[in-house]
């Protein structure tokens, strides 16, 4: 092992595939690997995910296992059964932040009980509506309630007993493209930026009486002309500004593999970059149909090789280096102090508190708007939603699985193209229509299918599971008028759990603050 070798190794932060850790991952470990990213088929249940992180930290005790986890529509360690919180936009939404640290100090337990080191969460992009990645994974739409929110679920991550790390810097939230296919540009000068986006970042990153609420902060790959030509997570501009702001931690990349910096199989170019550009510890997805040993050598090789020509130094690797060093040691120190156990029974008891805290903040944060969304039996439940869910892995079915096991007799059609639409009309079905949908943007697909089924049905309820406030503006634009509908803040199990006891006429939801 040379130094270079072990020097690159120091700025990796790679995943892997299944539920056991390869040979070339133990190895790199042992070598000095900085981390572990863990997706949602390394953590099928929690059990497994708790033998896991402990194999990991038997090979190396000073690795830091990150996973995202933000609740809602985003989940790895509740991936398989969704999420027990309802979401950012739920807990926005509700404007409660003693609820929203009550959530964020929950999960955080639920993962120190798992044995994961760092959460990268949360999202503290301000959100655009018609946002295609970010959504609901948000806080809201203002900047300053975004802040407040997120400041408050930091701390209760960081309570918990994990680290936290903010994304997406400098602000993800007014794209239109999402970063997992291509390369968004957010189109705003420095006074909207200062003014918007970088307003929670500045909140996370001040100082406190236990530091700032944000350990670590996780740069976008979207270009800010106003900061520089290359992306985020590449622009020296953009690293500069965060250590401006305060930010002494280490600087984390969204996945090399993502096709807004990458092809997805070859990162070595996109990793060299983000080293040059200030980054600290560099993000490996995995990459379908491609082995995590070629997708992880791809980066450390050229990392190897970029010290070999100059472009990199020792020095610059070693600082990076310190940074994730001294992040390890803190994160330990705050589990010990946080009093938390890891392994099965430990990581069991946090669930069932995280399950009660989220089962609150849904209840609170679901909300009925138009005619009174009541079911009166068993469905017919149609799927608009056209979009697949890149961060979340999939377009979630909760709200479909929650309806069928409330109403024996529910009839779950998968999604409707134009045709299938047409046939369900002419069906003539007396049960009742509940429509799920996400993005129904006056012009579009989802909007246009919706209002031939509320033509032909305007008894119809739906069930939205995008943002809230931009929802109930685009069906109140229908050419019927705002139906029978839940807002649900997301479509995770919480938020169904929470949507379907509306339906089910056994919920009367707490208004929010705006609605008072």
């Amino acid at each position: 092992m040379t130094d270079v070798r072990r020097a690159v190794l120091g700025v990796l932060l790679p995943g892997f595939t299944g539920t056991t850790p390869p040979r070339w991952l133990l190895d790199a470990a042992r070598d000095g690997l900085a981390g572990v990213v863990l997706f949602a088929h390394n953590t099928p249940d929690l059990a497994t995910t708790a033998a896991l992180t402990a194999r990991l930290h038997d090979a190396a005790p000073g690795l830091v296992v990150a996973t995202d986890e933000e609740g809602g529509d985003v989940s790895r360690l509740e991936a398989a059964a969704g999420s027990s919180l309802p979401g950012a936009a739920a807990l926005g939404a509700v404007d409660d932040e003693r609820l929203t640290g009550e959530a964020g100090e929950a999960l955080g337990r639920l993962l120190a009980a798992a044995g994961v080191d760092l959460d990268l969460a949360p999202v503290l992009d301000v959100d655009t509506p018609g946002n295609p990645v970010i959504g609901v994974r948000s806080f809201g739409t203002d900047p300053a309630a975004v802040a407040r929110h997120g400041v408050a679920f930091a701390r209760g991550l960081q309570r918990g007993g994990v680290g936290t790390c903010a994304k997406h810097f400098p602000g993800h939230g007014s794209t239109t493209v999402d970063s997992h296919l291509a390369l968004p540009v957010v189109e705003a000068d420095l006074d909207t930026l200062h003014g918007r986006d970088l307003v929670p970042f500045a909140a996370a990153l001040a100082e406190g009486a236990d530091g700032p609420a944000a350990d670590a902060l996780m740069t976008a790959h979207v270009v800010v002309p106003a900061l520089g030509p290359a992306p985020a997570s590449l622009e020296p501009a953009v690293a500069a500004l965060a250590r401006e702001l305060g930010h002494a931690g280490p600087i984390v990349t969204d996945a090399l593999d993502m096709r807004a910096v990458s092809d997805g199989a070859d990162v070595g170019e996109a990793a060299v970059r983000a080293v040059e550009g200030g980054a600290d510890l560099l993000c490996l997805g995995t990459t379908a149909g491609r082995d995590d040993a070629d997708l992880f050598r791809s980066a450390a090789d050229a990392l190897v090789a970029a010290v070999g020509s100059g472009r990199l130094t020792l020095e610059r690797l070693a600082a990076s280096r310190e940074r994730t060093n001294a992040l390890a040691l803190r994160l330990r120190a705050r589990r010990a102090a946080a009093g938390v156990d890891v392994g099965a029974e430990a990581v069991a008891g946090a669930r069932l508190r995280l399950a009660a805290v989220g089962a609150e903040a849904a209840r609170r944060a679901v909300r009925a708007v138009g005619p009174p969304p009541v079911l009166a039996g068993p469905p017919d439940v149609v799927d608009l939603r056209l979009r697949l869910d890149h961060a979340a892995g999939r377009t979630a079915q909760h709200v479909q699985r929650a309806v069928a096991a409330r109403w024996q007799g529910a009839v779950v059609h998968p999604a409707l193209d134009d045709d299938g639409v047409d046939a369900l009309l002419r069906d003539g079905t007396a049960r009742p229509l509940l429509v799920v949908t996400r993005e129904p943007l006056p012009g579009g697909p989802e909007h246009a299918r919706l209002a031939r089924l509320q033509q032909g049905r305007p008894d119809l309820v739906v069930v939205h599971t995008g943002t809230p406030a931009a929802g109930e503006r685009w069906l109140a634009a229908l050419p019927g008028g705002l139906p029978a509908t839940v807002l649900a803040c997301g479509t995770g199990r919480a938020n169904a759990a929470a949507a379907v006891a509306l339906l089910a006429g056994e919920l009367e939801p707490e208004p929010t603050e705006a609605a008072r």
